[in-house]
């Protein structure tokens, strides 16, 4: 079996081991508002994520993050004032039996009404990315999910991406790829028109996330993929490490981090790139000026 397609079993986790559907989705808006609830419902109002008439296609991975952002969104359709549509999807890129399990029971478990849809993606990556497969792997995923989301009539596409996520891409961008280049809240699919891309848990912090999901007791998927885990040890892992040993002395970095985005100045930069053109501060068509 190759290395993307064999991915270890997870564990089963005994049923009388979580916590039930009631005392989790409780857990969100009590024993969790601050740190999630009401860091989701931010993001939503400030970013304007959902609004009227919406369909949105809720991708889930089945991992931490995607689980919680699907009942986060449960939630906000029986509690908000904002009346929107939800399409839960879940792509099988070639998962083993037993992941392919554990997502179905973890979904079963919460009440997410999962549609699971099948593709060839691992197959096709061991045949042509084998030893670097991750970012033909992403496109793939995220065009496959695109796709899924406009067959089910969506306007919208949401994606697990949190706070972390966000300020380690970030850094990723500056000291790997020379450029400042962060994550944004929302954004208009290049390939698919009419679709617009949605992260909704921005501003939650992974620790939180972390938190939420040990309290349920269930056992989320991780990345599945064993080619990933052993060479992608990774440069996103070495930033986040960087990142945890500066708070040690900074406790703030991350904030500022996260800050630096909503704060350019425009005057202070030697270049930049809009729409694909780039300027320079000395240009003597400079746009600011």
């Amino acid at each position: 079996m190759s290395g993307i397609a064999g991915q270890g079993c997870p564990r089963i986790v005994p049923e009388e081991e979580k916590k039930t559907l009631e005392e989790i989705e409780r857990s969100l808006v009590k024993k969790y508002r601050k740190p999630i609830w009401s860091k989701f419902i931010k993001a939503i109002k400030e970013y304007k994520l959902v609004e009227e008439g919406d369909k949105i296609a809720v991708a889930i991975s089945g991992g931490k993050d995607s689980l919680l952002m699907a009942k986060l969104f449960q939630e906000l359709q029986k509690h908000g004032q904002t009346k929107f549509e939800l399409e839960f999807i879940a792509m099988d890129p070639g998962y083993h039996p037993q992941i392919r399990e554990l997502l179905e029971e973890n979904c079963q478990h919460l009440n997410i009404p999962v549609h699971i849809y099948e593709s060839r993606i691992f197959e096709i990556i061991d045949e042509k990315a084998k030893d670097y497969p991750c970012y033909l792997c992403a496109r793939m995923r995220r065009g496959s999910l695109y796709n899924k989301a406009r067959e089910l009539g969506c306007n919208k596409l949401a994606l697990g991406h949190h706070y972390n996520d966000v300020i380690e891409t970030t850094m990723l961008n500056v000291l790997y790829a020379g450029n400042f280049k962060t994550m944004l809240p929302k954004l208009q699919a290049d390939n698919f028109e009419g679709i617009e891309l949605i992260r909704p848990l921005y501003l939650v912090e992974e620790e939180y996330i972390k938190r939420f999901i040990r309290y349920t007791g269930l056992w989320p998927l991780n990345c599945a993929c064993m080619v990933a885990a052993e060479k992608i040890g990774n440069k996103r892992h070495e930033i986040k490490d960087m990142i945890a040993e500066l708070k040690k002395n900074f406790k703030d970095v991350d904030k500022s981090i996260f800050k630096s985005a909503t704060n350019v100045n425009m005057n202070s930069i030697l270049g930049w790139e809009k729409d694909g053109e780039k300027y320079s501060f000395l240009d003597p068509e400079n746009p600011l000026e």
